[in-house]
């Protein structure tokens, strides 16, 4: 009887050390979400129902806020703007992030990490900071692009001050500037597939089409889908590289809601009706989260 009291003392004790060092890892993470995420949205939530100015008392003005969005042109200028910013970025970086993932998923082939490395580099740099290289690049009078295209003889173009081109330019620096992050998740999916099916279907007479169409895309959903769903997420809370580009403009042809959430909080000081665009901008995110959900498909058959 006491072997077993000791035996069932020693389990539940190191059942209670196998809980307690998980929950003490994650209580640092839980924490900063808790505090910096969490109480933030419930905080802008409230204040969607308030006149709320730093410089004047709070009221509660209920759905007022949102009635007078009803009836905003500007802000339906900017949702119709992200809106069409987000659909071609994330179907652009899921097809290119694809295509360089197939193209350097290959270990064996000569030079696979250097292509890797240039790829991915500009992930790494700051929105800013590839916000003022590209306006230089891109810029009318003393761009790179316009002078090479004067020294060949052809005029330059407005690329960031015309309406037709500025927010084109804007989606492709986006593309070139993120392209590689989500390669490496489409490479990690790739990796994860077992190369025997491969094989198999290479004596079964499939060709490289086939083996991508039955075999790649299928075993590869969860990994689009993960890539879909971080790059609409990012799209849709772009701000620095818009900010440094165009700043918005020309007129409001590149501005998205993040520019006119900042601009109405910070500049024109409302808070509230500030935070009644956030809500709705959270709302639109997840509407198309889930019906990235519902296209892709929730279920994943790797068996």
């Amino acid at each position: 009887m006491k072997s077993i009291r000791l035996e069932s003392r020693s389990a539940s004790r190191g059942n209670f050390h196998q809980l307690l060092a998980p929950l003490l890892f994650i209580a640092p993470a839980f924490f900063i979400f808790f505090w910096f995420i969490i109480v933030p949205a419930f905080q802008g939530l409230r204040m969607s129902f308030m006149d709320y100015s730093f410089f004047s008392e709070s009221t509660f003005v209920g759905i007022q806020n949102f009635s007078r969005l009803m009836s905003d042109k500007v802000f339906w200028i900017t949702v119709k703007n992200t809106i069409y910013y987000s659909f071609i970025t994330v179907a652009l970086l899921t097809i290119f992030s694809l295509i360089a993932g197939l193209l350097l998923h290959d270990n064996t082939l000569k030079g696979v990490k250097v292509f890797r490395a240039s790829m991915y580099i500009p992930s790494l740099l700051s929105m800013i900071t590839v916000g003022i290289a590209w306006r230089f690049i891109l810029g009318d009078q003393m761009g790179i692009v316009n002078y090479l295209l004067r020294t060949f003889g052809h005029d330059g173009m407005q690329w960031l001050t015309s309406r037709s081109t500025a927010m084109s330019s804007v989606i492709f620096v986006s593309i070139w500037a993120q392209t590689g992050y989500y390669m490496v998740i489409m490479l990690s999916g790739l990796q994860a597939i077992p190369h025997e099916l491969y094989e198999a279907a290479e004596i079964d007479g499939a060709n490289s089409l086939n083996a991508f169409w039955h075999i790649t895309l299928p075993l590869l959903k969860s990994t689009v889908l993960a890539v879909m769903v971080l790059a609409t997420i990012a799209s849709f809370k772009a701000y620095e590289l818009i900010s440094v580009m165009t700043q918005g403009g020309p007129g409001y042809s590149t501005k998205l809601i993040v520019q006119q959430i900042y601009q109405v909080a910070f500049t024109e000081d409302r808070l509230g009706y500030a935070s009644s665009m956030s809500v709705v901008l959270m709302i639109i995110i997840g509407l198309f989260t889930l019906l990235q959900f519902r296209i892709v498909g929730s279920e994943y058959d790797y068996e």
